[in-house]
């Protein structure tokens, strides 16, 4: 497999936020997660553990009950089973995976 320029994946979608699969096996899925301000994902199940690297930009982590202020640099961690969402308050580029 080609290593991945992550800089040449990033592209956002004005209309609404559509993820950018970087890998997909049937333990790990990698979306790069390109959103723009306003734009969501909405609260869900997670059957998996879930990690989220913000690589650039602001937005609003919501785990279970807990709202979490996400940062540049900044990793959250969402155990199997936890409820999780995202909401950007500034472009945001965050890489997540999925295992389990």
């Amino acid at each position: 497999m080609e290593p991945i320029k992550l800089q040449e994946k990033i592209k956002f979608n004005k209309e609404h936020f559509i993820p950018n699969i970087l890998f997909a096996s049937p333990k790990v899925k990698m979306p790069l997660i390109c959103m723009e301000p306003g734009q969501e994902i909405p609260q869900h199940g997670g059957n998996s553990v879930g990690i989220f690297y913000v690589k650039e930009g602001k937005g609003v982590f919501t785990l279970d009950n807990q709202k979490i202020n996400m940062e540049r640099d900044m990793i959250i961690i969402a155990p199997e089973g936890s409820s999780r969402g995202m909401k950007c308050v500034e472009r945001m580029v965050v890489l997540a995976i999925s295992v389990g």
